[in-house]
C-alpha cells in the first residue's frame, strides 16, 4: 500500500486556520508556566531561541510545524492538543494503522487539507535493508521522534537522529529507513500537488 495516494483535497477555510493559530500563543505560554520554566530553560530543552519563544507566545511569530514539534514533545503534549484543532470529520472514524515495511503507518489526518500526515514505526527487529529508490510527484517531509532514520535522496546518503528534519522533491529518487539499534519513529508531511512546508534552514539544533 502507497500511503501517498490521495486524491485532491479542499483546502481547510483561512478563517478557521487564522482562528486555530492565534491561540496557540496563549496555550505555549500556559503550558510552559503550568511547568514553571523559564524561557531560558525551555529554550535550552527545545533548541529554540528565547526571542522566538517570546514572539510565539505573544503572538508575533507565526507558529511554523519545525518550532512547535520539539515545543510539543517537552511539553509532553500531542501537536493536536498544543494548537487546539477542532475535530474535523466523522468521530465515530478512527484511524488505524497500516503494515509498511514490517512496522506501520498511522495516518494522523483526514484529508481536510492539501498535506497529508502519517507517523512512521520501525521496530528494531526490521532489517536495514537495501534502498531501494522510487520517485512520484509531490514533496515530504520528514521529522524523526525516536532512533536514526536513514534517507537517500539520488547521491546524497544523510542519517538523521531524533529532532533532525528533512524535506525534498519526490521526483528525486528516495529511500528511507530505519539504521543502527533501536526502533525508528518519524512524522512525514506529504503534498502530493506540491505544497511544501517552507522550513527554514538553521545550524543543528538551533531554530532562530
Amino acid at each position: 500500500m502507497d500511503p501517498h495516494r490521495h486524491g485532491p483535497t479542499a483546502p481547510a477555510p483561512a478563517d478557521d486556520t487564522d482562528a486555530v493559530l492565534a491561540g496557540v500563543g496563549p496555550r505555549l505560554r500556559a503550558l510552559r508556566t503550568a511547568r514553571n520554566a523559564t524561557l531560558d530553560q525551555l529554550s535550552a530543552e527545545t533548541g529554540i531561541s528565547v526571542s522566538t519563544l517570546s514572539r510565539l507566545e505573544s503572538g508575533q511569530r507565526r507558529p511554523a510545524l519545525e518550532l512547535l514539534l520539539p515545543l510539543a514533545r517537552v511539553h509532553g503534549v500531542p501537536l493536536d492538543e498544543l494548537v487546539g484543532a477542532p475535530e474535523t470529520g466523522d468521530p465515530r472514524v478512527h484511524l488505524k494503522a497500516v503494515a509498511w515495511r514490517g512496522g506501520s503507518i498511522l495516518p494522523l489526518s483526514r484529508g481536510g487539507s492539501g498535506l497529508q500526515a502519517f507517523k512512521h514505526v520501525i521496530p528494531a527487529s526490521v532489517p536495514e535493508g537495501t534502498p531501494e529508490l522510487r520517485t512520484h510527484d509531490g514533496w515530504d517531509w520528514l521529522y524523526v521522534l525516536k532512533g536514526r532514520l536513514r534517507v537517500v535522496l539520488g547521491e546524497h546518503d544523510l542519517v538523521l537522529p531524533a529532532g533532525e528534519a528533512a524535506e525534498f522533491d519526490t521526483r528525486t529518487p528516495h529511500w528511507f529507513g530505519r539504521v543502527g539499534p533501536g526502533d525508528v519513529e518519524f512524522l512525514s508531511l506529504f503534498g502530493r500537488q506540491g505544497e511544501r512546508m517552507h522550513v527554514r534552514a538553521a545550524p543543528p539544533g538551533r531554530f532562530e
